[in-house]
């Protein structure tokens, strides 16, 4: 949605942009988005990125990320197309030089920074405009996925939701927020009540292998984790796989309640950097995120006993990260 409004905004100064993302649509409320609001994002698989003429880009903008979680920025970066901006309200994940940025970790949502662009006259919203009102529908979906419907909301979040009121369609989004969640998300639910391990009001879950399309399993599952009683923070992780662009990753989600808890210092401090000096993950207010690769011992067609012998080290090598903060005194191995 942030990505739509700044391609709107682009076109006032007619500047063309083209909205595009790796990998695949997980969620089924993000699904919907795109369905229902015809959001106009291309997917490009990193294999069709490699063999694409990038030259016809004069520069590239990150929004709602900092290059830590995309598989296109080496490509880009190869290319050598230049960073013209960046748009995130997560604090800062590395060194990624652009020509202009705009990291607001005092927000809650990105799409709470582009409304606020919108406020400031770049674009006026017509709500006789059919691609402005689902462009706002859009926005207010982001802001309130963000905020968990608000409940977590800042100043500057409440008055972006303020002025898209003024544009969205209230049923539109009503649909979105209404599709229910798919039998595999369940199962990811299942397996991690299944093998949570509860420790000072933590809990934490691993839950195995799985396809990338099926990635925001693990956020969701988090968020149900935290809700049992006498648990402030859980963290659920897996390995996620995708053959067809060769790529596997431990991918984790943190949710929490504890207001003592800073989810970006916590991730940074569990699982610290690569040999490049960025962070493996970070975190907003009450959620954090990490993403590790498998580097050497990431394989494909792997036979059953080594795939479950690659994830009982990768499962307690993230266990004992998280539980060396949890209570140092304890240890896993």
């Amino acid at each position: 949605s942030s990505a739509w409004a700044y391609q709107l905004i682009a076109q006032q100064y007619n500047i063309q942009c083209d909205i595009v993302y790796a990998g695949t649509l997980s969620h089924q409320e993000n699904i919907a988005l795109v369905k229902l609001t015809g959001l106009p994002a291309k997917r490009w698989s990193v294999e069709t990125t490699k063999n694409q003429d990038l030259s016809v880009y004069q520069g590239y903008v990150l929004i709602d990320n900092q290059g830590t979680t995309t598989q296109l920025l080496p490509i880009v970066t190869e290319a050598n197309i230049p960073l013209i901006a960046i748009f995130d309200h997560h604090t800062s994940q590395g060194e990624l030089k652009a020509e202009f940025i705009d990291l607001r970790p005092q927000a809650r949502a990105t799409a709470t920074l582009l409304t606020h662009y919108l406020q400031a006259g770049l674009l006026q919203l017509d709500s006789s405009i059919s691609e402005h009102i689902k462009c706002a529908t859009a926005l207010m979906h982001g802001v309130r996925s963000d905020t968990n419907m608000l409940m977590q909301a800042q100043e500057e979040d409440f008055l972006a939701a303020g002025y898209l009121s003024r544009f969205y369609d209230s049923q539109l989004l009503n649909a979105i927020l209404k599709t229910s969640r798919s039998r595999r998300v369940m199962d990811v639910i299942e397996r991690s009540l299944k093998y949570r391990i509860l420790q000072d009001n933590f809990s934490m879950a691993g839950v195995g292998y799985l396809r990338y399309e099926d990635r925001d399993a693990i956020p969701q599952a988090a968020d149900f984790l935290v809700t049992e009683e006498n648990v402030h923070t859980a963290v659920v992780y897996g390995i996620v796989y995708d053959e067809d662009q060769e790529l596997e990753v431990v991918i984790g989600s943190l949710r929490t309640n504890k207001l003592t808890l800073d989810p970006d210092e916590f991730i940074k401090e569990a699982f610290g950097q690569d040999s490049h000096g960025r962070f493996f993950g970070g975190g907003r207010m009450m959620a954090g995120g990490f993403e590790i690769p498998t580097g050497f011992l990431s394989s494909f067609n792997d036979k059953s006993e080594y795939a479950k012998l690659k994830w009982e080290v990768f499962d307690t090598q993230v266990k004992q990260k998280l539980l060396r903060l949890v209570n140092p005194e304890d240890t896993v191995i």
